[in-house]
């Protein structure tokens, strides 16, 4: 456990934040101030940690009052000193004979190094600072960096404004960062060479710190309700077709929802799966239904009629140009957005006819650039590789007597594609290369089996789950989702495979006459 040695001037709130994060398990020995009254004795004394005051004398020499410094520190154990605004500039035998001393500076050092960064700061007209942790060395502000965190400037910002924006989102993060680092052996300090290495701080797809830095794109109407206030972020540096920097090409249309915004890249990231021409109706983030086909009107027309009444005030999303026959289609029924990488004149006559349709264009689909994706949640966020798997029909394992055919194959293709943009537990009944059914979201995996057979009988129009392919997006832990898809005339089945009953879950696909493969893989969704 790496114990800290903490010296402040006045509050210490660096110092008592990092007393309360313990990162690493770090812990504070002791709080020094130089100053009678300093509030950082209260608020360390409060914690339980141990603290002294070591005031200089009038007429006492820096060497003289920091020699006392450091014969109180001498009877405390520690292994890293920690300062946070100590209004003194130590000798060099206090860093010669100290540990490793850090200190936090408010700006990205070397910029705007010294007592009033902040002025510097707004009087240079920069829009980003931060905050800087590095080592102590003689030099004033100069010590080798150990990390540091930036901080937007806003315009109006005043010096009261920055400090504090400094402090809370700048210093907070970043010196129990390097704390920890420390805590966890993995800084090595060359004083010499005046350099600072951190083992495993190399980069890659989940590099040790990350810099979220976005434009505000618009403001929102409102959140997901509307009770919640709302805004979209966009990022400058992206290149793939995206709904965020996309036009809306219909003048006077309500500007774009929360919700509209996230059916929006659903819909388009499902689209993006196909190759030939495919159309893509979303509900609530969940495909209502999906196509692919010889023509752009075929294959929405073959999308929609999948769950044409959850298709109501649904958001469209369409692989290639929209023509006039596909656009007559879209408007026939209640639409928030459509969404294509283009649309001839004559489509865009029939679209904006209607008022309030939002009409995106995203442009060319191009190539897949954005690998990652993320959540935020309370405290941080989560950050994972996109699924953009595709299991090759050739490496599918095909665990029953009965292989597939290879319409099947194909259709099994098109289904786990699909899937992948279902929530989960999900579900999906297809044939050919056109959803049928659709069980999304559910807390069981017969009941997604069953939800979709029932959208499949009630809601589909012209389509049948009879001699249907079954996807699933995980593994059946029992055969009663087979006996249920078989009830509802599915005649195959894809999904991953991997549970400890998938020898009772074969024998009732062989019992039905059932083909059915394993993929290997599963495609959880659950954002």
């Amino acid at each position: 456990m790496v114990k800290i040695a903490g010296l402040a001037s006045n509050r210490g709130r660096n110092l008592l934040h990092i007393a309360d994060r313990a990162p690493g398990g770090a812990e504070l020995a002791i709080v020094l101030t130089n100053e009678d009254g300093a509030p950082v004795v209260e608020g360390a004394a409060e914690r339980g940690i141990p603290t002294e005051v070591v005031t200089r004398e009038d007429g006492e020499s820096r060497e003289s009052h920091e020699q006392r410094i450091i014969d109180t520190l001498e009877g405390y154990d520690f292994d890293l000193v920690c300062l946070d605004g100590y209004m003194r500039i130590l000798t060099d035998e206090f860093i010669d004979n100290a540990p490793t001393t850090l200190n936090v500076h408010p700006s990205l050092l070397p910029a705007f190094p010294g007592m009033d960064a902040h002025e510097q700061v707004l009087d240079a007209g920069v829009r980003m600072t931060g905050c800087t942790v590095h080592v102590v060395t003689e030099e004033v502000d100069a010590g080798p960096i150990v990390t540091q965190e930036a901080v937007p400037v806003y315009e109006g910002d005043d010096v009261d404004d920055l400090k504090d924006r400094v402090l809370y989102e700048g210093e907070f993060t970043a010196y129990p960062r390097a704390v920890r680092w420390f805590a966890e052996d993995r800084v090595s300090v060359d004083r010499a060479a005046e350099n600072v290495e951190i083992e495993g701080d190399t980069g890659g797809d989940f590099p040790q710190r990350r810099l979220v830095a976005d434009d505000l794109a618009d403001t929102l109407r409102y959140g997901e309700n509307p009770h919640q206030d709302g805004a979209v972020y966009a990022d400058g540096t992206c290149e793939e077709a995206n709904v965020v920097s996309a036009p809306q090409l219909n003048e006077g249309a309500k500007e774009l929802s929360y919700n509209n915004y996230n059916d929006a890249d659903g819909a388009l990231n499902l689209i993006k799966e196909f190759d030939e021409p495919a159309a893509a109706v979303i509900k609530h983030t969940n495909p209502a239904g999906c196509a692919v086909s010889d023509s752009l009107a075929d294959a929405y027309d073959r999308a929609l009629r999948t769950d044409p009444k959850s298709a109501f005030g649904g958001v469209v999303a369409l692989n290639r140009t929209c023509d006039a026959e596909t656009a007559e289609q879209v408007v026939d029924s209640f639409k928030e957005v459509v969404i294509a990488p283009g649309y001839t004149d004559a489509a865009l006559d029939v679209l904006t006819e209607k008022d309030n349709l939002r009409i995106l264009d995203v442009g060319e689909l191009g190539d897949i650039s954005e690998t990652m994706t993320e959540k935020p949640i309370v405290g941080g966020r989560l950050v994972q590789e996109r699924d953009l798997a595709s299991p090759d029909p050739e490496d599918f394992e095909v665990v029953t007597e009965r292989e597939p055919t290879d319409e099947e194959l194909e259709t099994m293709s098109f289904a786990w594609q699909t899937l992948k943009h279902v929530k989960s537990n999900g579900i999906a009944f297809a044939t050919g290369t056109e959803t049928v059914g659709l069980g999304v979201g559910q807390v069981s995996r017969v009941d997604a089996v069953e939800l979709a057979a029932k959208k499949s009988e009630r809601d589909a129009e012209g389509k049948s789950a009879e001699g249907a392919v079954m996807a699933s997006d995980a593994f059946f832990p029992f055969p009663d989702g087979i006996d249920a898809a078989a009830e509802a005339g599915i005649e195959a089945v894809i999904q991953p495979g991997g549970s400890v009953n998938d020898e009772d879950v074969i024998e009732a696909a062989d019992d039905h006459g059932m083909a059915m493969v394993f993929t290997g893989m599963r495609c959880f969704r659950h954002d």
